[in-house]
């Protein structure tokens, strides 16, 4: 009797054991089935403020003569760009370089016999920043009118910014998840199963490209400064549980 009764304890033990296993097989093996989805959101904006910088110089053997002549430039470009409505404060002018320049000194036999002092150059930089974008890019194509001044004005393009990058970044994210959560539910249903949690999710790096551009993105994001329209996109990896 004890022989009978000690053989279904190990039956019904054994019987539960194996239940218990294969139950936490089924377990790890549903609760490894999981969806991984990327999410793309783009949105376009317009720069709000822009940054552009020009150079000039002057040249003389005598360094107060060439000091002179660039500050008289300095004069007549500061009364140009404040009569075209640039204040003050949204420009800025660099302190002046001072560059010492030589030929090299070669005789009729092309021996060369050192160099030979040519003057000193000076030139200087002014710095026009300002949420007037219009306005200074208007400016910026006209500047021509300095070279027919006589100076000797070179402009460079022009910088363009946004000023509320983290909020576009923030509304971009929003977007982002929620493309990737459709995309999951999309593919769950197909499957014939439903989205639980979320396990994971990976931020990838936030791109702003010339709006209508061939631009490629950057491994580190790119961030382009060379177009007044923009466009902003992100993507983000998510990880979804299934039941």
């Amino acid at each position: 009797m004890k022989i009978v009764t000690a053989s279904l304890i190990f039956g019904l033990a054994f019987i539960i054991a194996v239940w218990i296993a294969s139950t936490a097989v089924k377990y790890r093996s549903k609760s490894s089935e999981t969806i991984v989805v990327t999410g793309l959101a783009e949105k376009d904006f317009v720069s709000d403020l822009i940054v552009w910088n020009g150079s000039y110089s002057r040249k003389s053997l005598d360094l107060k003569t060439a000091y002179a002549a660039l500050k008289q430039d300095e004069n007549a470009i500061r009364k140009y760009l404040t009569g075209k409505g640039i204040s003050d404060k949204e420009m800025v002018f660099s302190s002046v370089e001072i560059n010492k320049e030589f030929n090299p000194k070669i005789v009729a036999n092309g021996r060369h016999l050192g160099q030979e002092f040519t003057g000193y150059n000076l030139i200087q930089v002014v710095k026009v920043e300002s949420g007037n974008v219009d306005k200074i890019e208007k400016i910026s194509r006209e500047v021509t009118e300095l070279i027919e001044s006589g100076i000797e004005f070179n402009s460079s393009p022009p910088a363009y910014y946004y000023s509320k990058l983290s909020d576009v970044k923030i509304d971009l994210l929003g977007k982002a998840s929620s493309d990737a959560r459709a995309r999951a539910e999309t593919i769950a249903k197909n499957a014939g199963s439903k989205l639980a949690s979320l396990r994971k999710a990976n931020m990838g790096v936030f791109q702003i490209t010339g709006k209508n551009s061939n631009e490629n993105y950057s491994y580190g994001g790119a961030f382009n400064t060379s177009q007044k329209n923009k466009t902003g996109s992100i993507t983000i990896k998510m990880e979804f549980a299934t039941e």
